[in-house]
């Protein structure tokens, strides 16, 4: 049996991070070619064998995006998924924050995924299909203390995601979104040093869902929010 996803190209916004590594590892795993972009610089190496590495890539600038998802089509000569990964947190309370946290955190984590599926979606519909998958939150549903730049930032992620699978479910493309508790990245290890991580969520048990939602098995499955809770 093939894998999963054998040929296609799939590129992973924040492909530099924590998830965008794992993502792009399990992508490779299943038989797809990768794209990896990132506002960071390109490494020397790339952190995914084979993949294409494009650094300093400007997702909450829509021109930027449509570059950079431009060259993975020109390099690989077609795209058939996106995974939005890009995005941000910031932790305040309302009573002492900065109003600008908000636009941030919009900037960040809905701008971004914005732009790369309109990008994206300029090679996707001509060819009428394709994936999109897009990384949520569980706090998008209710926010914990000092979450609430963040947590209605990932809400509007959710309901771009929803809106898109409408707007598209009769041209070929599916767009769902993944909501995680907590990452077990060493981001979230140093920031939390007295959690219990192994209640958390692997970025490689995330990605594996990722990956099935990328996949042909996933077809039915549109505009869905599907929550990767771990032990939380």
């Amino acid at each position: 049996m093939q894998p999963a996803l054998t040929n296609k190209i799939i590129a992973v916004t924040g492909g530099f991070g924590a998830l965008g590594r794992a993502t792009g590892e399990a992508l490779r795993a299943a038989g797809a070619r990768v794209a990896l972009l990132d506002v960071a610089p390109a490494p020397a190496a790339s952190p995914v064998d084979g993949a294409l590495c494009l650094g300093g890539v400007q997702l909450d600038d829509p021109g930027a995006a449509a570059k950079a998802l431009d060259q993975v089509q020109a390099h690989f000569g077609a795209l058939d998924g996106l995974v939005n990964v890009a995005g941000g947190f910031t932790w305040e309370t309302v009573e002492a924050g900065n109003p600008a946290s908000w636009q941030q955190m919009f900037a960040m984590n809905v701008q971004t995924a914005l732009h790369a599926s309109q990008a994206a979606l300029r090679h996707l519909l001509p060819r009428g299909a394709g994936r999109i998958v897009n990384i949520g939150a569980l706090a998008a549903a209710q926010a914990g203390l000092g979450m609430g730049a963040y947590a209605a930032s990932k809400a509007g992620v959710a309901r771009l995601t929803e809106a898109m699978a409408e707007e598209f479910k009769d041209r070929g493309i599916t767009i769902n979104a993944v909501l995680p508790s907590i990452l077990d990245t060493p981001a979230n290890r140093a920031a939390m040093p007295d959690a219990d991580a192994s209640r958390w969520v692997s970025p490689a048990a995330l990605a594996a869902v990722i990956v099935f939602l990328l996949s042909d098995a996933a077809a039915p499955i549109n505009g869905a929010l599907i929550p990767v809770k771990g032990r939380v």
